[in-house]
């Protein structure tokens, strides 16, 4: 699965076009492939300060952030690797708290790509290796990895073993990987556990809570999930964590929705039960207002897509893409109050994704939905996802593009209502919006 990814930097982007031939697009999970390479750079995956892995459907980029924003607020510095980018490649490296710079981008991928010469190597895993590399050579206290896809046979899992290992929520995606059943889901994403590493988790259902216990045995693992060793509360714009070493009060989170504190939990549960990396109480609650997350329940300031809108409407984004995401993010809208404004979803959706239910947790809601294309990927035509949301109840009506929507609901707008707009169902589309309104993640 090549992302499409460009760069404005002609020595980067001559890399990035190597790389995407490399990567036809049909990958096959496996920890071989990444093996090989990584060993015939030199094994830089050996020489890592302590790594913090998360996996999950949903929320571990979340989860990563929290982690990053609570290493540097106690003084220390992190490498971080997540995927995908939204603008730029450059945001899926971030060298002891800075975005590689394109300089030393090109130069990695370079290296990289010359030692697969010859192998079937895919886009995810020449991109994890170069991150590995970069990592190794530059000093950091800690280093926090985003699973990319499943867990037990994703590229990072190469990783020695962990600090601590974390779980975020869980749903069905990527079925052609990881399969169909929410129970197989569990099973790959536990697949991180590493012998003697504390692996947090959430609360799940006894049928996936079985699952992950038997994979943490199998593994070895120390498998530590919420209510059993550690819990949280929310109440009254505090977050109040416990566990064996006692309670802390956090401030709620900064990013937005109910699951954020769900998020930002475990961050803590994940730093509370590790050794390697020294995080005071004091750096837990400074990350609950430090951490940033772009596309996820942002709201978007002035900007050329932003001035488009009357005045004083809001305009949000969110790169959610499955039911779960799907349900957080209309939860949040259900919660907020808006006296009467009318809420517009302008809408793509990538063609392997989830038409039904990524709709469903908006059925019959009093809204207007703009479906639109999400160019350069495969997607689901505006019209047909028109139509699944007028069997949802929805009102639906198909626009060319972000701008083309975004006029159209200009054009039909109360002054005296002005509307409340959300950008949802692709991090491709999101990455779009961003370039477009001048707000690319730093």
């Amino acid at each position: 699965m090549a992302d499409k990814a460009f760069s404005s930097n002609p020595a980067v982007q001559a890399q990035l076009e190597r790389l995407a031939l490399l990567s036809p697009g049909a990958d096959t999970l496996g920890l071989e492939r990444i093996s090989s390479l990584l060993g015939r750079l030199g094994n830089p995956e050996r020489a890592l300060p302590p790594v913090l892995h998360v996996a999950g459907t949903n929320g571990k980029g979340s989860t990563c952030a929290f982690l990053r924003a609570a290493i540097e607020a106690a003084g220390l510095t992190a490498h971080v690797y997540t995927s995908p980018h939204l603008v730029r490649f450059n945001e899926r490296i971030r060298l002891a708290g800075k975005l590689i710079d394109d300089e030393a981008l090109a130069a990695l991928l370079a290296e990289t790509l010359d030692a697969a010469a010859g192998m079937e190597i895919s886009f995810f895993e020449a991109t994890t290796a170069a991150a590995f590399l970069a990592f190794s050579r530059t000093p950091a206290d800690a280093c926090v990895v985003e699973v990319g896809l499943g867990g037990r046979l994703d590229a990072t899992n190469v990783v020695p073993p962990p600090a601590a290992c974390g779980i975020a929520q869980l749903g069905i995606d990527h079925q052609a990987f990881l399969g169909d059943r929410i129970e197989q889901v569990a099973a790959e994403k536990a697949g991180i556990a590493k012998p003697g590493v504390p692996l947090l988790t959430h609360r799940y259902p006894q049928a996936l809570s079985d699952r992950i216990e038997e994979a943490a045995s199998k593994a070895g693992a120390l498998w530590l999930p919420r209510g059993a060793r550690w819990d949280f509360t929310v109440e009254r714009e505090q977050l109040s964590y416990c566990d064996e070493r006692g309670p802390i009060d956090l401030p709620v989170p900064r990013l937005r929705g109910a699951h954020q504190a769900t998020n930002a939990a475990l961050a803590v549960a994940m730093l509370r039960h590790q050794r390697a990396i020294p995080v005071p109480e004091a750096a837990l609650k400074a990350a609950m207002g430090w951490a940033d997350w772009p596309a996820r329940l942002q709201r978007l300031s002035a900007g050329p897509l932003h001035d488009l809108l009357p005045r004083n409407a809001e305009l949000w984004l969110d790169g959610g893409h499955n039911p779960a995401a799907a349900r957080a993010v209309a939860d949040f809208f259900r919660a907020e109050a808006y006296a009467g404004r009318p809420l517009h979803i302008v809408f793509g959706l990538l063609a392997n994704k989830d038409v039904a239910g990524v709709l469903k947790p908006f059925a019959a809601r009093s809204l207007t939905l703009h479906p639109i294309p999400v160019e350069g990927h495969e997607h689901h035509l505006p019209g047909a996802l028109g139509a699944a949301a007028r069997e949802l109840g929805l009102r639906a009506v198909p626009a060319s593009g972000v701008e083309d929507a975004l006029g159209w609901i200009a054009r039909h707008s109360d002054r005296t209502k002005p509307p409340v707009v959300l950008i949802f169902g692709s991090l491709y589309l999101a990455g779009e919006v961003l370039r477009k309104n001048g707000q690319p993640p730093g």
